[in-house]
């Protein structure tokens, strides 16, 4: 396993890592989900994300009920979490970035992961109600109550996390270090162009969600929806339509036939096209069994093999259908 630096941080994270989307409290229970991160981290990883709204704090219950079983030393491993849509109803307890509803959300957290602190913490989405200074502020107090040790956002606009940062700077709080945005072979624009000025300006990290499209780029949409899959399931019908689009599916067809030529899987060429992005620091895997992250993890070994010539013919096969 590969580990990469956040950003400007002092932080490595493992170039893959694992994350509890859709899965934990939906598809896996504890004792798969203690086996699909035991695989993780008997291949090196050492990040593991989650967020608040994950199966209304569901997700961040089985996350630290395994922990708790497994006893990995803390100091070994990193682990997230994220806040903004909050999972209980009130003016101050959903879809806000409010210090009130901060400093109430970062207690329940760390209550559900059995944990005394958690190592990142992410703005889930920007609010557009709620002054980016008192959000910085919030997040700062956070860090230095030491129940987190750093924070970032996930999908904040470019002119957001650059507002965020310099009123870090000018009133000397601590910076958001990371953002986790989409990233993958259809979905690009954000990542490459959008951001571009922010790496060396601001020094920013990247954990990047997503990078099978939600399965998509893996190729089991290409016949249909399987039993079981999140097209399936009831609360991911928005996902539906987009995961069983033959232009798309015909696309990943194409790629299959790269991934045949370099002796991998379609999910393993996916995960190593984002791992070639330097600024990528870590790519969130999820899986619903140990066996499909034993598979995942192969995908460092591919990178090399993704030279001038197959990037260029991976960017022909997407063209149009990259947003």
């Amino acid at each position: 396993m590969e580990y990469r630096r956040l950003g400007r941080s002092g932080l490595k994270l493992s170039a893959l890592s694992f994350g509890s989307w859709v899965t934990y409290g939906n598809q896996l229970d504890t004792t798969t989900a203690r086996e699909c991160m035991a695989a993780a981290w008997d291949a090196g990883v050492n990040f593991f994300d989650n967020a608040e709204v994950y199966a209304a704090g569901r997700s961040e219950e089985i996350m630290g009920a395994v922990l708790r079983e497994l006893k990995w030393p803390r100091q070994r491993y990193v682990v997230s979490t994220k806040f903004f849509w909050g999972i209980s109803d009130g003016p101050n307890e959903k879809n806000t970035l409010n210090r009130k509803y901060l400093l109430h959300a970062i207690d329940g957290s760390l209550r559900r992961m059995q944990l005394d602190h958690i190592d990142l913490v992410y703005c889930h989405r920007a609010d557009p109600d709620t002054p980016i200074e008192e959000t910085v502020r919030a997040m700062h107090d956070i860090i230095e109550r030491g129940k987190a040790l750093y924070w970032g956002t996930s999908e904040w606009t470019a002119d957001e996390i650059r507002a965020a940062a310099a009123i870090a700077e000018r009133h000397h709080l601590h910076k958001p270090v990371v953002e986790q945005p989409q990233y993958n072979l259809l979905h690009r624009q954000r990542v490459e162009r959008e951001y571009a000025r922010l790496y060396d300006d601001v020094g920013l990290g990247l954990t990047t969600w997503s990078p099978l499209a939600s399965g998509l780029l893996s190729g089991k949409y290409r016949e249909g929806a399987p039993a079981g899959s999140r097209a399936t399931l009831p609360d991911y019908g928005w996902l539906r339509d987009r995961l069983l689009d033959p232009q798309r599916n015909a696309v990943v067809a194409r790629l299959a036939a790269v991934a045949g030529e370099l002796a991998a899987t379609p999910s393993q060429l996916a995960l190593a096209w984002c791992l070639k992005n330097s600024h990528v620091t870590s790519v969130i895997t999820g899986a619903s069994r140990a066996q499909q992250v034993v598979e995942n993890m192969k995908a460092v070994d591919l990178v090399a093999k993704l030279d001038e010539g197959v990037m260029k013919h991976i960017d022909e096969i997407v063209g149009d259908a990259t947003r």
